[in-house]
């Protein structure tokens, strides 16, 4: 009766694979704005790919995906690929570790938090570790982080806001697949019979004995012969075939992450002869070719319908490219969320290119990115809104990412979710100085949130965040000092039943 009456914690069996993109990626040159071209092409013509390059997406012509990720494309047109458009944050910090920081500890961009958002849900689901784990309902890693240290997203809550101990890693690593292969194969190379090499050998002892996974990971890696093929030369397709190999092992660990670099495109992004290839190309066609050989092994082991993807990068780039045929520090991207159970499509809009744009612009932000994970941690780990709340500090809207059958099966009622944006007008437009800026909204009934940002992706004003009626609704933004430029207005209407 007691365990009955408990808080439930609902652990299913669903893995979500984390990949971070490393140093800022181009979303422009990623998903393509066919609708904005001619826009684009007065400000990145140096790097922008030509048009009938471009790869299509089913049931989207205004939308699509550079020419070297045919391998997403063709999951997209599957049904297995879900774009969210324009995310990011308020007030973006341009720098690469600061910015990192906040993606992975989920704060505000002036707020510091020494705990990261993938270690406060572990720390919610397996509470008071480490103490007694492994043990018989968790005998396996919590998270697994493959071709790094652990990342600070694994660190664990402080004890005066959780009971988990102050920066406890809820996460262990694997520097390298090689390393990886080693602990399976129990080798290593053999250390030089001098000084140097018997201190080697004795700490690659107490780290074997520090390392109370191990058998567990050397067990899950060993029950898997056969995979199927992933390209070769390819960083990233190396670590999911880990991570595929460790989940069709039988571990139970809940989220893995992997990483790409080198996305800091500030100059030489493109061939200086053809646009569609060069060293964004060459990031992107791994990436891609690493995914979509990474599902078609999930499907070969029979364990596809347990693993959801999703990439990130600290920020995206500039609308307007440099003059060294690259792109610098800019705001929101897309996310590419993959896997049978996402809802197939794209989130939100098309970003608006204006002529007008000079290098100081920047793509405004559609949607947070707290609200992917919220969606993640409620639609696929399918905790409920008290815990979410905890996770990530605040509440934050959820997108339709996950096919509502996920949790069918968990503590959560099953709902639906709909996305609307069916009207939106401001006017006057455009407007002065000290004119009063009319808001008009077609509400499909629901939760709606209305905000104003200016052409650097920050925040100036939140109009409405508040439950509404079906029907046409006014309101008025008085502009008292906003100062010459371009301004967005961001209409957002969720409606649940």
């Amino acid at each position: 009766l007691a365990s009955l009456l408990a808080p439930s914690t609902h652990v299913n069996d669903h893995v979500l694979v984390i990949i971070q993109l490393s140093g800022g990626n181009d979303g422009l040159n990623t998903l393509i704005p066919l609708d904005q071209y001619a826009n684009l092409n007065i400000h990145r013509a140096n790097i922008l790919i030509p048009e009938n390059k471009v790869l299509k997406l089913n049931g989207n012509d205004k939308t699509g995906i550079h020419p070297a990720m045919a391998g997403i494309q063709n999951m997209y047109n599957e049904g297995k690929v879900n774009f969210v458009q324009s995310v990011g944050y308020t007030d973006q910090n341009y720098s690469h570790f600061r910015s990192t920081d906040i993606w992975l500890s989920g704060s505000d961009s002036a707020e510091v938090l020494n705990s990261g958002w993938m270690g406060r849900y572990l720390n919610y689901q397996f509470p008071n570790f480490p103490d007694d784990y492994p043990n018989v309902d968790m005998p396996d890693p919590l998270a697994i982080q493959i071709g790094a240290l652990i990342s600070p997203g694994f660190q664990g809550p402080d004890a005066s806001s959780i009971p988990a101990g102050p920066g406890i890693p809820m996460a262990v690593s694997i520097t390298s697949d090689k390393d990886f292969y080693d602990l399976v194969n129990g080798s290593h190379s053999t250390p030089s019979n001098d000084a140097i090499g018997k201190e080697l050998a004795y700490i690659r002892e107490v780290t074997g004995q520090a390392k109370v996974y191990n058998t567990a990971i050397k067990n899950a890696a060993n029950k898997v012969t056969s995979q199927a093929n992933y390209p070769t030369g390819n960083s990233l397709a190396d670590q999911l075939k880990i991570v595929a190999k460790l989940i069709k092992g039988g571990l139970k660990t809940k989220i893995y992450m992997v990483g790409i670099g080198g996305f800091d495109t500030h100059a030489n992004q493109v061939d200086s002869t053809d646009t569609s290839i060069g060293s964004h190309a060459t990031l992107l066609g791994k990436l891609s070719d690493a995914i979509a050989a990474f599902q078609n092994d999930l499907k070969f082991l029979s364990i596809e319908d347990r693993v959801i993807g999703m990439t990130f990068s600290e920020f995206g780039r500039r609308i307007v490219s440099n003059g060294s045929a690259g792109t610098d520090h800019g705001s929101a991207l897309p996310m590419i969320i993959f896997g049978t159970n996402v809802q197939n499509g794209i989130i939100g809009v098309n970003p608006t290119i204006n002529a007008a744009f000079t290098s100081n612009d920047n793509l405004a932000m559609q949607y947070d990115y707290r609200s992917v994970y919220a969606s993640l941690l409620k639609q696929w780990f399918c905790i409920d809104d008290v815990a979410l709340k905890d996770v990530l500090k605040k509440t934050y809207t959820t997108l339709p990412i996950v096919k509502n059958a996920a949790c069918a099966s968990g503590t959560l009622s099953v709902y639906q979710q709909q996305l609307e944006i069916e009207r939106l007008h401001c006017y006057p437009n455009p407007f002065g100085n000290s004119d009063k800026v009319t808001i008009e909204v077609n509400s499909s009934g629901g939760d709606v949130v209305i905000e104003i940002f200016n052409s650097e992706g920050r925040f100036i004003d939140l109009i409405a965040n508040q439950s509404m009626s079906p029907g046409v609704h006014k309101f008025t933004w008085q502009n008292e000092s906003a100062p010459h430029g371009f301004y967005y207005c961001r209409f957002h209407n969720f409606r649940f039943s």
